[in-house]
């Protein structure tokens, strides 16, 4: 039966009188130096302590969200357990959570995906007295109109699962993902400085490895986000760097705090350029234009490349298509595939006039497969890496192929095998000597 999560720590993290809340969280917001311009980061990383301790540190983050007010409509947040130890990642059953402020809806189409991933369980307990997501939530319902929150408390889990579990509900622009840490605790505030510095440098350089839970008691869910946003090539921006010495507190024994905001970068000139292709080409096919296709002189766009197109019509799947190994130009293949997607996906009918301005384009760029050796599905499945790598499988006369964006749909390793074995005509528990798997990766561009 689902209910509402009530506040566990208003009143004394943070006022429980909903008029003194929003004006003490405005406050402190207001007071951030300078009102940031540009874009709206993808992700945060802020403390949760009492308010009037890590609050003006948390502000200077939360303040980077002022442009995205309309914009996002989700909030997947990650704080480390401090109440109930357990293993792996707790996400909770209730329908909403609430603040003196109002209720959170909870993406329930996330939890349910996030479900499907060993290491993820429904575990309420973790959630009902957890302060660290909880003191967050009122700067979200200031700043934000409409938004549903997916909360997430870690336990005991890997760098891997975390980060497997944001790539699984990373979204688009519509989703910002906060993950909550404080930093050192209880030394002296000279000592403090020091470590707390030297965890700044970790994070700003993405080093989860040289950070421990004594420079961050959210260590879990930050080296998770960090191996992340390594992976993605993000851009990290630091935003404050305090302690309780600096607030609101005595200095012989104080708490660390920091904020950052991270971003996807902007797009390099090739696949901003190969986007580009893909839309003229499809563009020409539907004007009947039979001139030549003009293309950047770039050594990169002439070499032989890989390329898969996709097309989405608001949120599904619209086509599809693409080459497996390199064998042609990368240009010419993204053109050619960008008009197969578009007119040539026997799934679909061909595109409209009518439908194109609706369409969005991605693009993936395929490094060159590798072969596998695995001898039984189970050892197949030990060696996949979830949300890396793109899968090849070829046997009796049948092959399939999954890009590695399909993890965000079948996050769970044995769904994404048996998957790809339907698509290629044979049965999910499908094994024989003679079948042959690649694995490649990709860098995946969306266009604007």
């Amino acid at each position: 039966m689902a209910f509402i999560r009530p506040p566990a720590v208003a009143g004394s993290f943070y006022p429980a009188d909903p008029v003194r809340l929003a004006a003490s969280v405005r406050q402190m917001l207001d007071a951030v130096p300078t009102p940031p311009q540009g874009a709206v980061p993808k992700a945060l990383i802020v403390p949760h302590a009492g308010h009037v301790y890590s609050g003006p540190v948390a502000a200077n983050a939360y303040a980077r969200l002022a442009g995205g007010r309309r914009q996002i409509r989700r909030v997947v947040m990650i704080g480390p357990a401090h109440r109930v130890a357990f293993t792996g990642i707790s996400v909770s059953s209730a329908s909403a959570f609430q603040t003196p402020l109002g209720s959170i809806p909870l993406d329930d189409d996330g939890r349910q995906r996030l479900l499907t991933i060993q290491g993820v369980t429904e575990f309420d307990q973790a959630h009902e007295e957890e302060h660290s997501l909880e003191v967050n939530l009122p700067f979200l319902q200031v700043l934000l109109e409409d938004f549903t929150l997916l909360p997430l408390v870690a336990g005991g889990a890997s760098d891997q699962l975390v980060a497997e579990v944001l790539y699984a509900v990373w979204g688009g622009p519509e989703t910002l993902v906060v993950v909550s840490t404080d930093l050192s605790h209880y030394q002296d505030y000279d000592s403090a400085s020091r470590t707390d510095r030297a965890t700044h440098d970790a994070i700003m350089h993405f080093d989860a490895t040289a950070i421990d839970h004594h420079g961050a008691c959210g260590r879990t869910p930050l080296g998770g986000l960090l191996l992340l946003a390594k992976q993605r090539g993000m851009r990290i921006e630091s935003l404050d760097l305090r302690n309780s010495g600096d607030t609101a507190g005595p200095r012989d024994r104080v708490v660390g705090y920091g904020a950052w905001a991270l971003y996807d970068t902007a797009l390099p000139t090739v696949p901003r350029t190969l986007l580009d292709l893909a839309r003229r080409a499809i563009d020409r096919h539907l004007q009947r234009d039979q001139s030549e296709l003009t293309v950047a002189i770039l050594p990169e766009l002439q070499a032989p490349g890989a390329s898969f197109v996709t097309l989405t019509k608001e949120g599904a799947l619209r086509g599809c298509i693409g080459s497996a190994v390199a064998w042609r130009p990368l240009a010419e293949d993204v053109a050619d595939n960008a008009v197969k997607a578009a007119f040539s996906d026997p799934r679909f009918a061909p595109l409209s006039a009518e439908e194109w301005p609706k369409i969005s384009l991605s693009l993936s760029l395929l490094t060159a497969p590798v072969p596998m050796s695995c001898h039984s599905q189970g050892e197949l499945l030990a060696q996949l890496r979830a949300g890396i790598d793109g899968l090849i499988i070829e046997d009796q006369g049948r092959h399939a192929l999954f890009l590695p964006l399909v993890w965000q749909q079948l996050p769970d390793r044995a769904q994404f095998l048996a998957q790809l074995l339907r698509k290629a005509g044979l049965p999910p528990d499908h094994w024989s000597d003679q079948m042959r798997v690649s694995r490649f990766t990709a860098e995946e561009f969306h266009a604007d």
